[in-house]
């Protein structure tokens, strides 16, 4: 963990209160083991981030995790309210404009507004839906009504997303609900806490909304450190099985300032006390002056990244939410990784293996000496060092390739484990590296090789392990690698 403070004479009760939030993240295993009272949380996997950020100087407060990538759930809708927002302020819409229901929005899973196919409601009717309900079939209401289609909205999003600085996100609906693709991480979402109510003064005080009556209905905010945390003052809750519970939060006193994200909480109650607490710490201590930084605003908007992972191969069923006030998904699938290079570091260099008994399209690999890769928990090998936000990084020098061993041919086992898909090979084997390093005993006979596919033209490499002959043991194994923060799934080859 690393903490920041701003000011120093009473960063000791601050770093004190840091404290008991780590230990209430880790307190006993029965509060680990304990179903939330919203849908539990026991398809979460990945460790715990989070980070809080001094809104008028932009400075890194409490940073836990904060570049790990992670799965926002419902905080994707404060980026769809970002480009409704944007459809305002441009006059291409206003707050009675009707937005049409289609049968494909109607249908999406819980939580939603429940409006029948062919339907409308209003543009203000929609961001409350938003804020309060957090309506899946809104969400995506608003993307085809803005986009023509969801898919081509999700493209806007992660656009927007790009020129606002947020590099490590990437969005594949306007909901949140479950996608392998819908990743980010805890210092993008303070990106874009800022970058909203910095962008939409005037439209961000929906976020402050407690309750909207619809049609007979009075519906609460998911939010529950709303009127309850002195200071806050939104913004989104979000919650799925692979995300754990999520929360991204403003507050502020009349001369302070503060956004704060949780990301991967164990249950609703655990993660709003971490929050709290985080508030409770930080806000006290927030520079107290004039602000000091500029406002979040986007550069040019960049085109699309290239696709840099594939979707699950288990199908999933979603018999809920990207919220925790309705069911929870299931799935047979953990869903994948997208894997992003480290910011300022070179792509490690790799020597090509020979075909074995597998596949042409798969090789086997021997690693070079000490290859630059992200570690789980989004830290660096320690000869790429991270650096804060504004702060300069020398370029790292590119890894010197060592000799090694001609590859020996992997047969491929009748179980694998999968870690993801990458639009480059060295990433892939990068990952593969980083997983055999920290994988423990659970990959001592594991034999690391990737598999080269394509989907609509676009080439990918698959970073696998072999050496399961039963699922059982290749499951261990993934649940193993889960543990240190890798998202994996097992499956037959």
């Amino acid at each position: 963990m690393r903490c920041v403070h701003g000011q120093s004479s009473p960063a000791l009760p601050a770093v004190l209160a840091a404290a008991a939030v780590l230990t209430a993240l880790t307190a006993s295993p029965a509060e680990a083991r304990r179903r939330a009272h919203h849908g539990g949380g026991g398809g979460y996997n990945p460790p715990y981030a989070a980070m809080v950020v001094d809104a008028k100087t932009g400075r890194v407060m409490h940073a836990v995790n904060e570049d790990a990538l992670r799965h926002p759930a419902s905080i994707t809708k404060v980026m769809t309210l970002y480009l409704l927002f944007e459809q305002l302020e441009r006059g291409k819409m206003d707050l009675d404009t009707p937005l049409t229901v289609s049968a494909n929005a109607a249908r999406m899973p819980p939580s939603k507004l429940g409006v029948r196919p062919g339907s409308t409601v209003t543009v203000e009717e929609a961001i409350k839906a938003l804020v309060t309900k957090s309506a899946n079939d809104i969400a995506c209401a608003i993307g085809e009504n803005i986009a023509g289609s969801e898919p081509a909205f999700a493209e806007m999003m992660t656009r927007k997303a790009h020129a606002l600085g947020m590099s490590r996100t990437h969005y594949a609906n306007a909901s949140g609900l479950p996608d392998s693709d819908q990743i980010t991480t805890a210092r993008d979402l303070t990106i874009l806490a800022r970058a909203i109510q910095d962008r939409f003064p005037k439209y961000y005080r929906y976020f402050q909304t407690r309750s909207f009556a619809f049609k007979g209905r009075v519906i609460g905010n998911h939010n529950h450190l709303l009127g309850r945390i002195e200071g806050v003052d939104g913004i989104k809750t979000g919650y799925t099985r692979d995300s754990g519970f999520n929360l991204m939060t403003s507050a502020r006193t009349s001369d302070r300032h503060i956004v704060a994200v949780v990301l991967g909480g164990k249950s609703v109650a655990s993660r709003d006390n971490i929050m709290a607490k985080l508030v409770q710490a930080n806000l006290p201590v927030a520079y107290a002056g004039a602000r000091t930084s500029a406002p979040v605003v986007e550069v040019a908007e960049r085109p699309r990244p290239a696709v840099v992972a594939e979707r699950p191969v288990a199908t999933r069923t979603l018999v809920a939410s990207a919220d925790e006030d309705d069911a929870v998904e299931t799935t047979n699938s953990t869903g994948q990784p997208l894997d992003i290079a480290p910011r300022g570091g070179a792509t490690p260099k790799w020597r090509a293996g020979a075909p074995g008994a597998v596949p042409a399209s798969a090789q086997a690999y021997a690693p070079s000496a000490a290859p630059a890769f992200p570690a789980p928990g989004g830290k660096y090998a320690s000869r790429l060092p991270t650096a804060e936000p504004g702060e300069a990084r020398a370029s790292a020098p590119a890894p010197r390739e060592a000799a090694a061993p001609a590859a020996k041919p992997v047969t491929v086992s009748p179980w694998v484990i999968q870690l993801g898909a990458m639009d480059d090979e060295g990433k892939a084997k990068s990952m593969l590296a980083d997983a055999r390093q920290r994988g423990g005993g659970a990959l001592a006979k594991a034999a690391p090789f990737t598999e080269r596919v394509t989907h609509g033209g676009t080439t990918l490499f698959r970073a696998r392990f072999s050496g399961f002959s039963e699922a059982e043991a290749a499951q261990d194994a993934c649940k193993a690698l889960k543990r240190n923060g890798f998202t994996c799934f097992a499956t037959r080859s």
